[in-house]
């Protein structure tokens, strides 16, 4: 998302027009980044947005998660062991 400096408010304006930055966000679709000591401290954005970019992290879990079944799959040696003979060679004992 390219940002224009016009998009860009101090805490201190946000807090100030708060009410006239939602309206914009949510009647026009703008988007607004908010500095505290001239860093990017958050980012104000429509609920549309927020709803896309929570289900890009969600999508992008499942790919990390596909990729590690794959690579699981493609390395497999076909070898299993038991809970026991696992506890057994790091000394647990599966009766406490």
């Amino acid at each position: 998302m390219k940002m224009d400096s016009n998009d860009m408010v101090s805490v201190s304006e946000a807090k100030d027009k708060l009410s006239s930055l939602v309206n914009a966000v949510e009647r026009e679709g703008k988007q607004f980044v908010v500095m505290k000591q001239n860093r990017v401290a958050a980012a104000m954005v429509g609920a549309e947005t927020l709803d896309r970019l929570q289900r890009l992290d969600e999508l992008e879990e499942d790919l990390r998660l596909l990729g590690l079944a794959l690579a699981r799959t493609t390395t497999d040696d076909g070898v299993r062991h038991s809970l026991e003979s696992v506890a057994a060679e790091f000394g647990v004992d599966l009766d406490d």
